[in-house]
């Protein structure tokens, strides 16, 4: 879609902020390009000039005649809401429309995690192989540490620190330091004697290698993970979230530490680390059933 010189130009100009002071990804950035192309073409406007609170409602209606999903619909309005905001401090616009709508109202899915038993289905696997070897110590990182899988893919040699913790680079370019476990170690310390075959130190920097002795993608973590997923019969989706979002489940059951496992995660809110809560309270339910006697028997 063509979009107008002015609205191209306020947009190059966004992107930069976004990419540069607020350190946003670049996946992000063009997401956020796309989201604000798409609503321009939904205005029906001339000139953003012309921008009213009106318009965003007919737009909204526009998303659900379509079919969007809400979660579409709000990432559409937190987008133009953004970019409002910035033409307002740019004095290109008088004033933001976008903030007087409110987002729509979405129930948040549960994320999925397994039980500590399906955990140990999955990471009890020795080989010597080098591919093994490597999954293995990704694995043990992504459960040990609750770490992402862009962090996981991003980390170099010299983030593993002598003091057992490892250097993570988060969202918005935010560094956190996370304990290794026992396990991830041993798993680590047998991936560095296999990598040091493939490929010296001070030729590549990043941690995980394929056999091109270049750094893993994260479409190659998650084809790995459903290799070993179905090698140790575990009949389900399995992501690198999954691992995630089972160590801050296994985290917060065992230390009902929520503040904890805000920092751990790297969340930079803790409205998002609360969803784990409900995941706990449901454990908790599951517990009461089976034990007291005055509970629901299945």
């Amino acid at each position: 879609m063509e979009i107008s010189p002015q609205l191209n130009s306020w947009l190059v100009d966004f992107i930069h902020h976004i990419r540069v002071e607020r350190q946003l990804s670049e996946h992000t950035c063009k997401n956020y390009q796309r989201q604000i192309i798409s609503a321009s073409k939904d205005l029906n406007i001339n000139s953003w000039s012309d921008l009213t609170a009106g318009h965003i409602k007919m737009m909204l209606m526009h998303c659900s005649k379509a079919k969007l999903s809400t979660r579409t619909i709000n990432l559409r309005l937190t987008v133009l809401r953004n970019f409002c905001e910035f033409m307002v401090s740019k004095e290109y616009l008088s004033n933001n429309p976008v903030a007087a709508i409110q987002s729509l109202k979405q129930s948040k899915p549960l994320p999925k995690q397994l039980n500590v038993d399906e955990m140990n289905s999955l990471l009890n696997f020795d080989t010597t192989e080098f591919l093994g070897v490597r999954d293995k110590a990704m694995f043990e990182l992504l459960y040990g540490c609750g770490m992402r899988l862009s962090e996981l893919t991003g980390l170099k040699l010299s983030d593993i620190l002598a003091s057992d913790e490892i250097r993570v680079i988060g969202k918005g370019n935010k560094e956190r330091r996370l304990p290794i476990g026992r396990q991830a170690k041993a798993a680590i310390n047998l991936w560095l004697i296999e990598r040091d075959k493939l490929v010296p130190a001070d030729d590549e920097e990043a941690l995980f290698l394929s056999k091109r002795k270049t750094r893993i993608s994260n479409r190659q973590v998650q084809n790995r993970l459903d290799h070993w997923a179905k090698q140790q019969t575990l009949y389900q989706q399995i992501s690198p979230h999954t691992l995630r979002h089972s160590f801050a489940t296994h985290v917060l059951e065992s230390s009902n530490d929520l503040r904890g496992v805000q920092e751990l995660l790297g969340h930079a809110n803790l409205s998002t680390t609360q969803v784990y809560t409900h995941l706990n309270f449901q454990h908790l339910s599951q517990i009461y059933d089976q034990a007291h006697p005055r509970a629901k028997k299945k």
